[in-house]
């Protein structure tokens, strides 16, 4: 039961990926919904003279790399904790009196803690990357009336995975609050995992703010399905 209280948030972040992917094909979550209105920024922005994008762009990539370099600092708390070991365990056992926690469980739980928060710096650097080439792409268009279609959905494609891969490491941040509880209870992990996976799916199928954007007159597809890719004339189709 220890161990797996000590696993099930972590499943349910990995589970939350497979389940959202799977019901995107019955209900455009907003990520979906977002990602069509990111192609109509693209589009728009290969036009425009301004500093705008640029400034969006920027912003973008200084909210990856606050939550980059905050997980790093995560990390290097976990890793200082290893270090106060007997203390965990004896706060631990005054909030849990009646489960006789060993120590290889406690430290179990915390190398699963760190291996969370390694992962979602990983996504968080990885989405960085990419929101840089964004940049780099948006910045070598050329500004024209009419701009080519398959630079335009190569570009919002990468400002999409990069969106994702950012929304994957927000949500270890999320469900390390059930890793949290564990130390309160067992049980606590588990039904605080529940919950949150509960909120994350209201907010992304479900909520006000879905509903909204759902309701404008924009066609709704996923730039990052390369089904979806215009072929330019004379190339090949490919899968």
């Amino acid at each position: 039961m220890t161990l797996a209280a000590s696993l099930f948030p972590i499943f349910c972040w990995g589970f939350y990926t497979v389940f959202a992917s799977w019901l995107e094909k019955r209900r455009p979550s907003l990520s979906i919904i977002m990602g069509a209105q990111r192609h109509r920024w693209v589009r728009n922005a290969v036009r425009r003279e301004t500093p705008m994008d640029a400034i969006l762009s920027g912003n973008l990539m200084g909210a990856v790399s606050f939550f980059a370099s905050t997980t790093v600092l995560i990390i290097l708390a976990v890793i200082a904790v290893f270090g106060q070991i007997n203390a965990v365990v004896e706060a631990v056992s005054v909030m849990q009196p009646a489960l006789d926690l060993s120590k290889a469980a406690v430290e179990r739980h915390l190398v699963f803690f760190l291996v969370m928060f390694v992962m979602a710096f990983l996504a968080f650097t990885l989405s960085l990357r990419q929101f840089n080439h964004f940049c780099i792409m948006l910045g070598a268009a050329d500004e024209a009336e009419e701009s080519d279609p398959e630079e335009i959905y190569i570009m919002a494609a990468l400002n999409t995975i990069a969106a994702r891969n950012f929304n994957q490491g927000i949500r270890a941040y999320y469900f390390s609050i059930g890793m949290i509880a564990w130390f309160v209870s067992t049980w606590a992990a588990i039904i605080v995992s529940l919950l949150i996976f509960a909120s994350i799916l209201y907010r992304e199928f479900f909520s006000a703010a879905r509903e909204l954007v759902a309701g404008l007159k924009v066609e709704i597809a996923d730039p990052a399905q390369p089904k979806e890719k215009p072929v330019s004339p004379g190339t090949a189709h490919r899968d």
